[in-house]
């Protein structure tokens, strides 16, 4: 592909046929002065953001990408705290945590005449006309040790007598720490996760009890999982795709179950920060992730389904019908005090 260059001097005005001949749909315009732009995301992502995806797209655009890799609520908090300068041009968090952010009036909606991709997702990837977008689903099972047992076949399995001092859950600062919440909700009640969800009283009454059971509460998603390849822990009660079989493809004894009461279905979004800088270049860099060139390394290199219909979906992923979405506007409204209440288990 033909990279775009920023020169100095001039603005790149990109005809139909060098945007053919570079990436499909790309901005027109790109700022000459811009030449690091700043991204915030997930600290787990950051591997293979640094090492397939941010050279492609520095390439393109002829930028240089800093990373900033954390969880989603601290990406939060530097925005809040940033606000009025923000440092961050583009932002990855998970959904419920966009929820919050456009509340807030922190992120912006992505133009559509900047990112042509926006237009290729499926309504349902698409949100409030466009605040952001999901640019992958990763889903989330158990991940357990292969060297110490057999696969976990039910979230029950995090309670089992042997498990004692092995199992490691993330904390609900981190969104993945819903699941551990929500699969103990169904196993207290017995009810489907569509309606276990919003029994959280009895979630975290179940939950009391894995104490026994419990190595290590995480938020540090990388630490956690180098617990897991050293045996020190022998499962993960909530982890994504992404980060698991990413180990399990570079040799690790891990892998990643999908229990048989269900695996769950987690949407990452991609926006840009409201008055970020460099806006132009912003929409460019959502649209590459909206694509399916970045898409497709994604796919391959992290574990996720793509969401653009033009990129190919690797053999190997889940039925979408052994996969639970929840409410996730529920759980932004509710997870401050649920954050508080986990403390205090």
């Amino acid at each position: 592909m033909s990279p775009w260059q920023l020169s100095r001097r001039t603005l790149l005005k990109a005809s139909a046929a060098s945007a053919a001949g570079a990436i499909v749909g790309a901005p027109a315009l790109v700022r000459a002065e811009v030449k690091e732009v700043v991204i915030g995301g997930p600290a787990g992502a950051a591997k293979y953001f640094n090492a397939d995806v941010f050279p492609l797209i520095e390439k393109a655009l002829g930028i240089k990408v800093i990373y900033e890799g954390t969880n989603s609520l601290t990406n939060l908090q530097k925005m809040t705290a940033d606000k009025d300068a923000p440092k961050m041009s583009v932002v990855i968090m998970d959904d419920p945590v966009m929820l919050v952010a456009a509340r807030e009036g922190l992120i912006t909606p992505i133009m559509a005449g900047g990112s042509p991709n926006l237009g290729k997702l499926a309504a349902a990837n698409v949100h409030q006309d466009g605040m952001w977008a999901n640019y992958q689903m990763p889903w989330a099972g158990i991940a357990y040790n292969t060297t110490g047992g057999k696969a976990p076949t039910s979230w029950n399995d995090l309670y089992a007598p042997e498990a004692a001092g092995k199992v490691i859950i993330p904390s609900l600062k981190n969104t993945e720490g819903y699941w551990a919440l929500l699969s103990a909700a169904h196993l207290e009640t017995g009810k489907p996760y569509k309606e276990a969800q919003y029994d959280v009283d009895a979630g975290f009454k179940k939950l009391a009890t894995l104490k026994p059971n419990l190595l290590n509460v995480y938020t540090d998603a990388p630490q956690a999982i180098n617990l897991l390849e050293q045996g020190e822990a022998q499962m993960i009660g909530g982890q994504f795709s992404a980060y698991t079989l990413i180990r399990k493809a570079a040799g690790s004894p891990v892998d990643l179950a999908i229990p048989s009461d269900g695996g769950f279905a987690m949407p990452s979004g991609i926006t840009k920060v409201k008055n970020g800088p460099a806006s132009d270049v912003a929409d460019a860099i959502v649209n590459m992730f909206l694509g399916p060139d970045v898409q497709s390394v994604l796919a391959t290199k992290a574990f996720v389904a793509p969401t653009n219909p033009e990129t190919p979906k690797p053999a190997g992923y889940p039925d979408p019908s052994q996969l639970f979405a929840p409410d996730w506007a529920f759980f932004a409204k509710e997870r401050g005090g649920w954050v508080d209440r986990w403390n205090q288990l």
